[in-house]
């Protein structure tokens, strides 16, 4: 059935008239799989979110809408009930019930080969009931008011179609279908996507017919691209080309502060021999000296972020201590961007037995962050500086988070982007991995701390906004004095596109054809 499927949407694909509308657009980081449960990843997201739909969506300020839930509700203080849209259909016509929200529910902790699963946002739900075909009350373990919350992290896939599909499915076209805007017609992999139009869409139907969706990761390729014409619209606009974009009168901008922060990880776990440090002359040392928190606070204070947001991102960024920028739920209003303190940095060092310094290797890639190489290779300086002789090794995102979440670093800049609620950073790269529990799923370096964790889980257990939201920053502001990871800024989200376009930006930083329109 599958692949008559995908025959039959790519026959509806060539059949279009010559004249539908189409739209070429081109992403600065590669979407590395279309299942929509694989890996906790933004293109991956943004390209689900063309295809497919979750309970709960969220508007350009990532606040929650409904989705293919049109309304939730607290029914006891451990069970929610969501109230299920009706005459929705799938791409394959199948209609969307209670049953398919179950099996997605049971699909999502047990994708093989995650390397960040989304395993934690459905974790807490206990039991599942379906009321009928088109009410499904969750239950949890005790009181959880960010649920609703975790189920705009959860694409919905169809029981029928998807029972037994493999990620390799999703990749390969014959499983990609969903209830989005958006069928996949074509896909290859870490190149481009073609699109057309669900002319079933349950939703505001996009403009556009087809869509070409390119991957062009190169920032100088990707610029070129849309001056030349071959594409209409690209994201993560290179910041050496922002001067020129903006003075084009063939081109218009459209950006805003994201909710992704940049920071660097840590190896926290290994007590011995850390893989990429070693001393003055060479050698291996015995005591990984990342485990100590002067040498973490050093690290930090030896960085100059108002000089990386200002030379580095041609100020596309916004130095930061924390996860999020002011105004965000759960924000740590005395927590503000270090300053640089190259000598506070130096004696910190000495305090920790290091009055000389050691050497380490900084890992990141090259290809996924605007000017992720660039950074860290002016940290690489910056810590030099201190003491902290610094090799910098850039790498393909592909090849670099493979070994991330292998942990076979010492030291590496990585991104994330959020919901905006302290929770969810915290729950992925700060709690103590726990696949039982979900927690920690994107928590590379291995952090642990019982006090950070024990703060989490009553937050998670407080229904009231006021109160889990000063426990959420107690939180944070413990691990982040703790040093669980350095902080560098705040991106902000830049597009560009041809005059005759108009976007409409997102703080979740997803380039999505659905957002774009003609002027």
């Amino acid at each position: 059935m599958r692949l008559t499927l995908a025959a039959l949407a790519l026959a509806g694909a060539m059949a279009l008239p010559a004249g539908a509308q189409t739209l070429s657009m081109a992403v600065g980081a590669p979407v590395t799989s279309l299942d929509p449960h694989f890996h906790q990843l933004s293109p991956n997201n943004a390209v689900a979110g063309m295809v497919f739909d979750r309970l709960v969506n969220t508007d350009g300020q990532s606040r929650m809408v409904p989705g293919l839930a049109e309304s939730w509700s607290v029914v006891s203080p451990d069970t929610w009930e969501f109230r299920l849209r009706r005459g929705v259909k799938f791409h394959n016509g199948n209609d969307f019930t209670a049953e398919d929200v179950a099996f997605t529910f049971r699909r999502v902790p047990n994708v093989p080969n995650s390397p960040s699963s989304f395993a934690g946002f459905v974790r807490p739900i206990r039991e599942v009931t379906i009321v009928d075909s088109h009410t499904i009350r969750l239950r949890t373990d005790g009181p959880y008011p960010l649920l609703p919350q975790d189920m705009t992290n959860v694409y919905i896939l169809d029981r029928e179609t998807h029972e037994n599909a493999a990620t390799e499915d999703f990749n390969a076209v014959r499983a990609a279908v969903g209830t989005g805007p958006f069928r996949v017609v074509t896909h290859r992999l870490g190149d481009r996507i073609e699109f057309e139009r669900n002319d079933a869409y349950w939703g505001e139907k996009p403009h556009w017919a087809r869509v070409t969706y390119r991957m062009i990761v190169n920032d100088s390729a990707r610029t070129a691209a849309l001056l030349a014409g071959d594409v209409e619209f690209i994201d993560q606009v290179p910041t050496a080309d922002l001067a020129r974009l903006r003075g084009d009168a063939r081109v218009a901008m459209s950006e805003v502060t994201g909710l992704r922060v940049i920071y660097l990880s840590l190896d926290h776990p290994r007590e011995g021999a850390s893989p990429f440090v070693v001393d003055n002359d060479g050698r291996p040392i015995e005591r990984n000296p990342l485990r100590d928190v002067r040498v973490r606070r050093a690290l930090s204070m030896a960085i100059d972020r108002n000089a990386i947001t200002e030379r580095v991102m041609e100020g596309a960024a916004t130095p930061t201590a924390q996860f999020f920028p002011p105004g965000i739920f759960s924000y740590v209003p005395d927590l503000p961007a270090q300053r640089a303190d190259p000598e506070g940095a130096r004696r910190l060092l000495a305090e920790a037995g290091f009055p000389n310094g050691f050497r380490i290797t900084l890992h990141g890639p090259n290809d996924r962050y605007p000017n992720d190489g660039r950074i860290i290779q002016a940290i690489g300086q910056m810590w030099t500086r201190v003491g902290v002789r610094t090799a910098v090794e850039a790498q393909p995102w592909t090849t670099f988070v493979s070994r991330a979440g292998r942990q076979e670093f010492s030291a590496f800049l990585i991104g994330w982007g959020s919901n905006p609620e302290g929770s969810h950073p915290l729950r992925n790269l700060i709690a103590t991995f726990d696949a039982s529990r979900g927690w920690g799923n994107s928590n590379r370096g291995r952090y642990s701390n019982a006090e950070v964790d024990a703060m989490l889980a009553e937050a998670l257990r407080t229904i009231e906004d006021g109160a889990r939201e000063q426990i959420l920053i107690r939180a944070q502001r413990a691990a982040l004095q703790d040093v669980a990871i350095i902080p560098l800024h705040i991106q902000t989200n830049i597009w560009s596109m041809r005059r005759h376009l108009r976007h409409d930006a997102r703080a979740d930083e997803s380039t999505r054809a659905q957002d774009i329109r003609p002027r």
